[in-house]
Parts: structure tokens; sequence; C-alpha cells
């Protein structure tokens, strides 16, 4: 559970290749947004293919306590009668968002301008990343933040009695800063405006023009331009959640990196914001083609055929971080099977997220017999080539579900098995990951737990 439970040591042994029909969860991503604007509209949403790991349901709990009626019908489907904008009851409870920084940031903003107060916290790992980037543009609204020192959890929002309409230009790329900021704009008169360098996962923005927003954006000389007119009124709707690619990054690189495989991932989300990994893995020699592309929710889906690759290292695009950000992990265990070098630069980013991912990485990668070179904004992996990587090695995992689960890909090629200390966090985004991928022939045992 998010790191509260006892540590669930797992272990991945090489596996023979990997066959079959890959059915990953619903986009998580979608999920979070899904619950949030069915609570902000007026009726009832229903929303199908919804992921139903930890950090959705800490998500789902937190709309119940702000006065919606979010109830469960079956496996993926659920309903979420809204307040309305503007319609957020003050919760009687602290607010815990489990490990999940969007469900927390996304939740911040949504409440900014309501004249409520609500608490948040989180487990160990979410404790540790900074809500600045959230509390800061909020600030701006009127809303009001006392937390611990640096900007951290546990904290408390006021939000803004007389909320007025903010224009603000994110200082990094973060689609949850750009969301937050955005929800906040929902109850505030006049027009929200967020400017960003360089455009981040657009799922709030199709979303919000879905449930009826009046939101348009625009490349201008500042930038990526969103603006927001405040104070509509959403209108329940019907969500169809497509598959997530950051959950389908996993079989699809266990994949290519296992000799004789071949599986297919039906219904990926294409998202132009999010396919950053399939594009770069394609770029190494990935064997991947996009079959039955298609349109389900306002977003584009395919079904991928992924077949065993022979890869070679490359310098991954630094303007393409934003689109596959949450992927570095399992692509550089992708170039640790890789002949040659894979630099990956731009991804400063991924030292504040559930954990120091650069460094995480890099430190079990060594421990596996990776050669690895690293600064600040950088992660460069020298590449085994045929010779394979030696593995044998536990990684930490840190509380951080992507990291527990790229070590276990890197165990399903590796000479020799390769474990992590905790795997519990796998939960919070991937429940079905070891079912699923034991189910297309992987060996992931657990140790204990």
């Amino acid at each position: 559970m998010s790191g509260h439970g006892t540590p669930i040591k797992m272990t991945s042994r090489k596996c023979g290749p990997l066959t079959g029909i890959a059915e990953v969860p619903g986009d998580k991503s979608i999920s979070h947004r899904a619950l949030i604007l069915g609570a902000l509209s007026v009726g009832e949403t229903r929303i199908s293919g919804l992921l139903e790991g930890e950090d959705v349901l800490d998500t789902a709990k937190a709309m119940r306590a702000f006065g919606a009626e979010v109830t469960q019908h079956g496996p993926g489907e659920w309903s979420v009668h809204g307040v309305g904008v503007g319609g957020f009851a003050e919760p009687d409870q602290v607010i815990d968002c489990g490990n999940s920084g969007t469900g927390v940031r996304l939740i911040m903003g949504a409440m900014a301008t309501s004249p409520i107060a609500a608490t948040f916290t989180g487990d160990a790992s979410l404790r540790k990343r900074p809500m600045g980037r959230v509390t800061d543009p909020i600030a701006m609204f009127g809303a009001q933040a006392y937390g611990r020192q640096g900007g951290k959890l546990p904290m408390t929002i006021l939000g803004a009695a007389d909320p007025v309409p903010v224009r603000y230009a994110t200082p990094m790329a973060s689609a949850q800063v750009k969301s937050a900021v955005l929800l906040a704009g929902l109850n505030a008169p006049g027009q929200t405006v967020v400017i960003e360098k360089t455009p981040t996962r657009d799922h709030t923005e199709r979303m919000l023009r879905g449930f009826g927003a009046e939101i348009s954006t625009e490349e201008t000389a500042e930038g990526h331009v969103i603006t927001l007119q405040g104070r509509p009124e959403l209108v329940a709707q019907e969500v169809a959640v497509p598959r997530d690619p950051s959950s389908a990054a996993f079989p699809v690189c266990a994949a290519l990196i296992v000799p004789g495989s071949e599986i297919v991932v039906p219904g990926v989300s294409q998202n132009p914001t999010r396919n950053g990994l399939f594009i770069t893995l394609k770029e190494m020699g990935a064997d991947i083609t996009f079959e039955n592309e298609r349109e389900e929710g306002g977003e584009p889906v395919a079904d991928l055929r992924v077949r065993y690759s022979e890869l070679h290292g490359l310098e991954v695009p630094a303007a393409r971080a934003s689109a596959q950000i949450d992927e570095y992990p399992i692509l550089s265990v992708v170039a640790a099977f890789a002949t040659g070098v894979t630099r990956m630069p731009g991804v400063h980013e991924l030292r504040v997220k559930e954990s120091d991912r650069i460094d995480a990485m890099a430190r079990g990668l060594e421990a596996n017999g990776v050669k690895i070179e690293e600064d600040e904004d950088t992660l460069i992996v020298h590449g085994c080539g045929p010779q394979g990587v030696p593995g044998g090695a536990i990684a930490a995992s840190h509380l951080d579900h992507r990291i527990a689960m790229s070590f276990m890909v890197l165990g399903m090629a590796a000479q020799e098995p390769v474990s992590v200390d905790d795997g519990s966090p796998i939960a919070t985004s991937f429940p079905v990951f070891e079912d699923l991928m034991a189910g297309l022939g992987a060996r992931i045992v657990r140790e204990n737990g």
C-alpha cells in the first residue's frame, strides 16, 4: 500500500519468449482527471476503463470527501454525481493522497478557489515531494498554504473567498502544475491563462473542452498559451479511459529485450504529448507496429504489436523529455541491453518524482553490472550489447512503482536474477502487473508478503 505496509521483496528471473496479449490498465492521468472533473460537473458522469490502482482510488475517496457521490459499479465502471464548479464542501477529514503527486496537486488546484479549507498528506515518498510548484500559483488566485518547511506535506490549503483570474508562466515543464492552475481557474471570474515554454500532456485541456469549458490554445512568441474562461457550467459526460501508455511501456520494453518475444498491447493511448517513448524506441531499432488506429474518449489510440529487437543506443532529444518523462526509468533498462551508448539529457524533473529516479536507476543498474554516467540533468547508459546485462543484484525501489517495475523487467533478460527490496508500490499504478507479466511468460516471485 503505497509504502505504508510491510516491504515485499520481489525477484525476476530470465525467462523464455514473452507471447500473448497484454491488456494493461486504464490511463492513470486520465483516470484522475475524469474523477475530478466529474465531481466539478452537474449531473452524473459515467467512467469506463478507470484505473483501479491505489493512486486513483485515493482521488476517488478525496472527491467523496469534497461532497461528490462516487460509486463503483463493476471492474473499471464508475459514476460520479458532481457538485458543480464552486460546489466543493469542506472535508471533515484529512485528504490522504497516498503516493500520488498527480492526485494531490490537481486536487489542491481544484479546491483552491472555493472558500473552504482542506488538509493534505500522503505516504513517506509523497511527503518528500515539492508542493511549492503548485502552492505558488494558487496563491495568486488568493489561496493560502500552510505546510512543513520547504513546502512539504502535510499541508493545509485555505481556498480563496474572492478569487481573481491569473496569468501564469510555468517555470518548469509540468502537466501537474498547468492542470492545477487550470482547475483553480474554473471558479475564478474572467480568463485564466497558462503559458508553457514546452507543451506538456494535454489531457486536462481535452477533458475540460469535453465537459463544456471554453478553452483555447495557441502558439505565440511567449510559448504555448492556454486560455480558460472561468465559471463555466461543466456538464456530466461519458468518459472512456484509454489504456495507459506509461503502463504499456513495461510489457512493450520487456518484449523488446527478451529474445523471441512477440506481444500485442491493445488500445494504448497515442496522445502526441505522451508517445515520446515509442518514438525513441523506434529510433533505437524497435520492431513496433501501430495497428487499428482510432479515437476513443477524445484520445487517439492504437494496438501495439511488439517483437524482440536488436537495439542501438542514441541521444534522446531533450525536447522530447516532457512526452516521455515517466518512461525514462524503463528506457534506461532498454538502453542497458542496446549496443552503444544512450544519452538522455533534459531529465532534471526526474529528480523530484516519487523518488530521485535518475539516482535510483543509476545505482540499481550499476549494481547489476551496467556502466552509468550522470549529472543533475542527464543520464547516460553504456549498453551491454550482445553479451547482455550481468544482473544478480538487489535494487532499491525507493517507494517508487516505476523503479520497481523497471528492475523487474531488467531481470527478465539479465543473465542472473534481479531483485527489488520492495515491490509493494507497484499497486499504486499497475495492480495487475505481476499477473499480466506472468501471463506473457515472465518469472516474477515474491520473496515475502
